[in-house]
């Protein structure tokens, strides 16, 4: 039977902070899509506007060329357009919400906001089972890291 003195959450902030920038980054972007996997279908809608409400017109443009592959009519980059299309996506909600949360998540590490922050605020979220599925992918990141990858 194996010991386990640290919570899988513990264990990814310990990571967060052993590893280089660029593993960083694909560690706070696996954070983020694990946290989108367990927002209840009730609250995606809500969650969508908050993304797209804080992306620049870059994102904006980026956001819509997916919306256009998902074929719901020809998307316009602004709020207004990709935020009335969300319902329109079906299943793809969670994906469009994904890509949404990670191009905000992303403007922000390039920005300098703390990863700490971004920890903070998306860990407690995570179920203990979605936790651990996301550590395994933290090791893996960290042995990425450690046998250099680039940073």
């Amino acid at each position: 039977m194996p010991l386990c003195f640290i919570e899988p959450q513990d264990a990814i902030r310990v990571i967060a902070e052993s590893v280089g920038r660029e593993a960083r980054r694909q560690l706070l972007g696996e954070l983020v899509r694990a946290w989108v996997d367990e927002i209840p279908e009730s609250e995606l809608a809500s969650h969508y506007a908050k993304a797209v409400a804080d992306l620049d017109e870059h994102d904006l443009s980026m956001l819509a060329a997916w919306h256009a592959s998902m074929e719901v009519g020809m998307p316009v980059a602004n709020k207004e357009f990709l935020v009335g299309a969300f319902k329109s996506l079906g299943e793809n909600r969670r994906e469009a919400l994904k890509i949404a949360a990670g191009l905000r998540g992303e403007d922000a590490f390039n920005a300098g906001v703390a990863e700490e922050q971004a920890l903070e605020s998306v860990l407690p979220w995570l179920s203990r089972e979605r936790a651990t599925e996301l550590l395994a992918e933290c090791l893996e990141l960290y042995v990425w890291d450690r046998l250099g990858g680039e940073n």
